[in-house]
């Protein structure tokens, strides 16, 4: 058994820090809980010398019941200052909270900023415009390598095609302009007037 208990555990548990404020809550609470069993206590005691102050009346015993009456005064303004401290008391412990819960939100946007600062250094403007410049280039090289690949070609490749087909055309029509036979000088639907001897030898030849 003395093992058992005995033995520590290999990984000790990790317990939040008690702070001042923890401890001041914690009073603060602890003496809420004692004024509360306090008023309750003698809003039960008022109670019975109520009634022992009406039995005594009953039984003629006036000067008992007055003393018992003064008493169970005493007791009431007892009772009301208890209240007034118990109120006090919630107020502070309200307090207390409140602010504990405002410490945490200052902490952790406190955490949150440093964080960001650290994201910032991080991100520098300059170092995202240079990565986004980087980007483009990279994107437009690929983009040329693309269309070379898939035979593509830019908007200046295209111009300089269309001007060269331009230049080609211009040639070819100025080469066809000098291969072409010299036009013959009499009219249109003039015909040819052939001699006979021509045409009695080009009949001999033909029979041959």
């Amino acid at each position: 058994m003395g093992n058992v208990f005995g033995k520590k555990s290999s990984k000790p548990s990790k317990q939040p820090a008690i702070t001042e404020q923890d401890r001041a809550i914690l009073q603060l609470k602890q003496q809420r809980d004692r004024l509360n069993q306090n008023r309750r206590r003698v809003e039960s005691q008022l109670d019975r010398e109520r009634e022992v102050a009406k039995q005594l009346l009953k039984n003629g015993q006036k000067d008992r019941a007055l003393l018992l009456l003064r008493k169970k005064k005493m007791l009431e303004t007892q009772l009301t200052k208890s209240e007034n401290i118990l109120e006090n008391v919630e107020r502070m412990t309200h307090d207390l909270e409140f602010a504990q819960v405002q410490v945490d939100v200052v902490n952790s946007l406190r955490q949150g900023t440093d964080a960001l600062k650290k994201m910032n250094d991080i991100l520098k403007l300059e170092d995202i415009e240079q990565l986004m410049e980087d980007s483009r280039e990279a994107i437009e090289y690929q983009n040329e390598v693309s269309n070379l690949l898939s035979g593509g070609l830019s908007r200046a490749d295209e111009q300089d095609v269309e001007a060269e087909l331009d230049e080609l055309i211009r040639a070819d029509e100025a080469n066809q302009l000098g291969q072409l036979p010299d036009v013959p000088h009499h009219r249109q639907g003039e015909r040819t007037r052939v001699s006979p001897t021509k045409s009695k030898q080009r009949v001999l030849a033909e029979a041959d």
